[in-house]
């Protein structure tokens, strides 16, 4: 069981957490999609916070014997989902920076040809 202060606490990380998620989505730092699985992940620490029995529960059912390591594979679990989808980002736009770079080397061409 949690303590009331570590209870505390951590339900001031998920604020302080949510707000910062709310800030870097209206100076569009963050994408919505991206906010969304943080969203999802708030969610799911402020339920095994203020009802720490059912997750118990819902922990013993996949297998896990401590919630704690229920959560830790889920959030491995959501960042390497963030990793992916990151790469995913880098790569389309390495595809796009070499076309570009393709594009402008074609055109540099054509104006020295003109000249």
């Amino acid at each position: 069981m949690i303590s009331k202060n570590l209870s505390f606490i951590i339900i001031v990380f998920i604020l302080f957490l949510f707000f910062l998620i709310v800030y870097l989505l209206r100076k569009r730092k963050l994408s919505t999609k991206y906010a969304l699985v943080w969203f999802l992940a708030i969610i799911l620490m402020l339920i095994s916070v203020l009802l720490p029995g059912v997750m118990n529960h819902f922990a013993n059912l996949i297998g896990f014997e401590l919630l704690s390591n229920m959560l830790l594979c889920f959030f491995i679990v959501i960042l390497l989902f963030i990793t992916l989808a990151l790469t995913v980002v880098v790569s389309n736009n390495k595809k796009k920076i070499t076309l570009l770079i393709e594009e402008i080397s074609i055109m540099k061409k054509e104006m020295e040809d003109k000249k």
